[in-house]
């Protein structure tokens, strides 16, 4: 088991931003239904506290969790839910780093996240339609971080060439156009929210990919930030600092010096005792300091 958490973590270390990024949404989806399943056999449920991870649409709700704008993004309701999300980021992840750079990527993820989080409380508490559901909704999922992705991608090269199986191949602005076209036509589905968080995200993609084509980089502010939480959570040991000590220093090398000297004198004196009369002739003080100037 060890060596598979080892396994694990070199990979995840080792890979590419948006494979960390399906990590993550993974490895939280397998821990929370796990969680779930295990309370379950004791006819116990971690859906209420679950929902302090996702996103509400009553602002008086989001006052007191602030952190679910970011949290929600890496939940996830099930298998298919999941799945499709994590295919889109691994497809248009791989993408997006044909144009753009990795944090490019993080910072993208992050503020399509947002974006659409933002977006969606205020369709929720702005029109009437969706204020009977306010108290009660609560939204989850990649989605709107992918499409943010997506749209960035289809800004920088419109007439990037995709596959589709069935559909052949399609120019990725067309893409980019029908998901965000069908988001506007189930607006007022049963996933109302999810539809406009995606809208919130793609505004994200366009609104960075806009912005750097002229030179101003919306996602350096995250990505400033997400390294500074990364470098509270590093363990790495800090590197010793080397002490330079003044004045004394040079008092200790004159001394050490001198006494290298001593030494080697006293050896080059008793050699030439050695030569001349003979190592029986040498006092027992005298053999021992040869003998210990042999060992250095």
């Amino acid at each position: 088991m060890a060596t598979i958490i080892t396994d694990l973590k070199e990979l995840f270390r080792r890979g590419t931003i948006y494979i960390q990024l399906i990590y993550i949404n993974v490895a939280v989806f397998i821990l929370t239904t796990l969680a779930e399943v295990v309370l379950q056999l004791f006819n116990r449920s971690l859906g209420g506290v679950f929902e302090w991870l996702e996103l509400p649409a009553s602002l008086s709700r989001f006052i007191i969790q602030p952190w679910s704008v970011l949290t929600y993004m890496f939940m996830h309701a099930g298998i298919l839910h999941i799945l499709f999300n994590m295919l889109w980021l691994y497809w248009f992840g791989a993408l997006f780093l044909n144009f753009f750079s990795a944090k490019h990527l993080r910072g993208v993820y992050i503020l399509g996240g947002i974006c659409g989080g933002v977006l969606y409380m205020a369709a929720y508490n702005i029109f009437p339609y969706f204020r009977p559901m306010t108290e009660y909704s609560f939204m989850l999922g990649a989605s709107a971080s992918v499409l943010a992705i997506v749209a960035a991608a289809a800004y920088r090269e419109p007439n990037y060439p995709i596959r589709l199986f069935l559909f052949g191949t399609m120019r990725l602005k067309y893409l980019a156009l029908i998901a965000i076209g069908m988001d506007l036509l189930f607006i007022t589905s049963n996933n109302a929210g999810g539809h406009i968080a995606h809208l919130g995200g793609a505004l994200a993609g366009l609104w960075f990919a806009a912005s750097l084509s002229k030179g101003t980089d919306i996602t350096a502010w995250l990505n400033k930030a997400l390294d500074a939480v990364a470098a509270l959570f590093s363990f790495k040991p800090r590197k010793p600092r080397m002490k330079v000590r003044y004045g004394s220093g040079r008092q200790k090398d004159y001394d050490y010096n001198a006494r290298k000297k001593a030494q080697s004198d006293e050896i080059d004196r008793i050699l030439d005792k050695l030569k001349k009369s003979g190592y029986e002739n040498l006092t027992t003080e005298e053999k021992k300091s040869l003998f210990d100037a042999s060992k250095r």
